[in-house]
């Protein structure tokens, strides 16, 4: 069984040097909502960058993370990744974690397509004898042939791209995140594209994806979160959040 559980959770970033700036801080307060405070050093002001969350996703949830740009989204798809940790409260989660954040990244240009397969792989955490089990599938999915043998800086954006979504997409965890539906390649790969991502989000046990898209998380998820400041503004059915948030 999966599960995320937040308890009055909150991530704060100090920002260092401005004890000086009053003015610029205090302007910078009223720009931000009131999310800067001054840090106990007294050498820097703190951004709350989330604040005191409090919410259970469990097990067959599919949750969009919805609000404007700088919201908080991707701040708390990070901290649900393990790249942030809460400053105060406490995160509890039960599963194993994908993420589909950044599907390029680990990529080397001077390493060859079948290099990269393994750098990308060990960086997505799955074990060496899997992958090498998997090796001729992704090169097949990706439709480079002879050029997974050559180095990547040569590519094109779209042949970057089909290998990365190829090798990405052979992870199967239970909590999967994603920032918005990848759509990759031309008309024919995109096809091949979109029905292994529905296969991968229907095989996992939970899906947080953070869109600005009202058709695909009206029918892709479940419930929503709606954020604002670092906060959440609602929490509820799909429908219901989709309705208040677009207007």
């Amino acid at each position: 069984m999966a599960f995320i559980h937040m308890k009055s959770v909150s991530i704060d970033f100090p920002v260092y040097n401005v004890s000086g700036r009053s003015l610029k801080k205090r302007l910078l307060q009223v720009a931000t909502g009131g999310q800067l405070g001054a840090g106990k050093d007294g050498n820097s002001v703190v951004v709350r960058a989330l604040d005191n969350l409090n919410f259970r996703i469990d097990d067959g949830e599919r949750v969009a993370l919805l609000g404007h740009n700088g919201a908080g989204k991707s701040t708390m798809l990070r901290l649900l990744s393990g790249v942030y940790h809460p400053s105060s409260g406490v995160y509890e989660r039960e599963g194993q974690i994908g993420s589909l954040i950044d599907i390029s990244f680990g990529i080397d240009p001077e390493a060859s397509g079948r290099e990269n397969i393994y750098l990308r792989g060990a960086l997505l955490g799955i074990d060496k004898a899997e992958l090498e089990s998997q090796v001729d599938a992704i090169i097949e999915f990706s439709q480079l042939g002879d050029f997974i043998d050559i180095p990547t800086r040569t590519y094109s954006s779209g042949m970057h791209l089909r290998l990365a979504f190829a090798v990405s997409t052979i992870i199967r965890p239970q909590i999967l995140l994603m920032d918005e539906w990848l759509s990759v390649g031309d008309e024919g790969f995109k096809y091949s594209a979109e029905k292994r991502l529905t296969d991968l989000v229907e095989s996992t046990n939970i899906l947080v994806i953070a869109s600005h898209s009202k058709e695909l998380v009206s029918r892709v998820c479940t419930r929503g979160l709606w954020m604002e400041h670092g906060k959440v503004r609602m929490d509820g059915p799909i429908d219901e959040v989709v309705s208040a948030y677009f207007g």
